[in-house]
C-alpha cells in the first residue's frame, strides 16, 4: 500500500467534500461523484492511491470519464474516455491526443477511510474601473 495523502483541511485550501468510503471504490477502477455542481471522476487504482479529474468528456460532451478504462500509456497513468477513447492524465487533466485540451484536477485524499474530494478555491476579481 502507498502513503495515502493527507487531508489539508485549512479553511483558505477549499472546502473538502466526503464523497464515498474508499473501499466503495473496487482498485483500478472510477466513480463518480457530485462536489458543489460539477461531476467528478475520482479514481483508485491497485496501490490504494487517488485521483480526481473532471467528469466531463471534452471531445464527446458527456459525464462519462469516471467510466472509462486506466491505465498507462508511455509512463503517464491515464484515463481512456468510454466515447471516442481520448486518454486523459489523472495527473495534469492533459489530453494525450490533443496537448490543447484539458479537464481539471481536484485535490483527493483519504480522511478516516472516506474518500474526500476539494473543491477548487473561488475567487472573484473586482475590476476596479482603471486599465
Amino acid at each position: 500500500m502507498s502513503a495515502r495523502p493527507q487531508c489539508d483541511l485549512r479553511a483558505d485550501s477549499g472546502e473538502w467534500v466526503a464523497v464515498c468510503r474508499l473501499d466503495h471504490i473496487v482498485p483500478n477502477t472510477g466513480v463518480c461523484a457530485l462536489v458543489g455542481s460539477r461531476q467528478v471522476a475520482v479514481f483508485r487504482l491497485d496501490d490504494d492511491s487517488l485521483y480526481a479529474i473532471d467528469n466531463h468528456d471534452p471531445f464527446s460532451g458527456a459525464n462519462v470519464l469516471s467510466r472509462g478504462i486506466v491505465g498507462d500509456l508511455k509512463g503517464e497513468i491515464v484515463v481512456a474516455s468510454p466515447v471516442y477513447k481520448q486518454h486523459f492524465s489523472l495527473v495534469t487533466g492533459r489530453c494525450i491526443e490533443d496537448e490543447t485540451v484539458r479537464v481539471p484536477v481536484y485535490g483527493v485524499c483519504v480522511q478516516d477511510e472516506e474518500v474526500m474530494v476539494q473543491q477548487p478555491v473561488v475567487r472573484t476579481t473586482v475590476h476596479n474601473g482603471r486599465n
